[in-house]
């Protein structure tokens, strides 16, 4: 990735009021967090931070729901970027998993793309799927929950 695909994506973030923006390929990552600039300016702009992978703490994309009345013993498979939501990997295709599909940690649930990237989410636990959350074909943020699955 260059300068020039950089500055694109800050471009993008200030005309579509993304706030937070990461990528990961290989052995590249890059983070953009847009915050504010200074005490008395309401103009944004982006934080870069560049984290080779092999040395990028990379955070658990499942998180147990929780409830504040009653514990959950669902799991949450939540979005790791910003993209475009697929179920299959393509139209013609059925889904990766449906409602009461029995999924391990490396089973695919779905596809983000980003950046015409089409990126592979798995679902790094072992379980049923209980809902899908998400439409497809529609936009996801960083952090959405997709699906929720039992664990087994």
């Amino acid at each position: 990735m260059d300068l020039k695909d950089i500055k694109a994506i800050i471009d993008l973030m200030k005309k579509n009021s993304v706030s937070e923006f990461e990528l990961e390929k290989q052995d590249f990552k890059i983070r953009l967090k847009r915050g504010v600039n200074g005490p008395g300016t309401s103009e944004e702009s982006p934080v870069l931070s560049y984290v080779p992978s092999a040395l990028a703490i990379q955070a658990p994309a499942i998180i147990t729901a929780q409830a504040p009345t009653m514990a959950s013993t669902e799991l949450e498979i939540k979005s790791p970027m910003i993209g475009t939501f697929y179920r299959a990997p393509s139209p013609e295709s059925a889904p990766y998993v449906e409602v009461g599909a029995e999924v391990n940690p490396e089973t695919v649930v779905c596809i983000i793309e980003a950046m015409k990237v089409m990126n592979e989410i798995k679902a790094e636990a072992k379980g049923t799927v209980t809902q899908v959350l998400v439409e497809n074909a529609k936009p996801v943020e960083f952090g959405q929950p997709l699906f929720k699955i039992r664990p087994t």
